[in-house]
């Protein structure tokens, strides 16, 4: 996730509120206000997701992922 918006440059921390077009062109909330579109891509502008977990709670879960995925193999593959 990009920190910065860029148009004026402001920080956006991980969990802020920022917003992204499809290609994850990133603004902050006072410049989202101003824009119909993003003006890169003219892609439409949602509200970017927060990431609800750090590397050290997906490092944790990672043997049960693999685990997982292993187990729904088929046979053959």
């Amino acid at each position: 996730m990009k920190k910065s918006c860029e148009l004026c440059g402001t920080s956006i921390v991980a969990d802020g509120r920022a917003y992204i077009c499809s290609y994850e062109c990133t603004y902050c909330e006072s410049c989202n206000a101003r824009l119909d579109e993003c003006p890169n891509c003219a892609g439409d502008l949602q509200p970017r997701p927060t990431r609800t977990t750090g590397v050290s709670e997906i490092s944790a879960r990672l043997p049960q992922i693999i685990r997982r995925r292993i187990g729904t193999r088929r046979p053959g593959r």
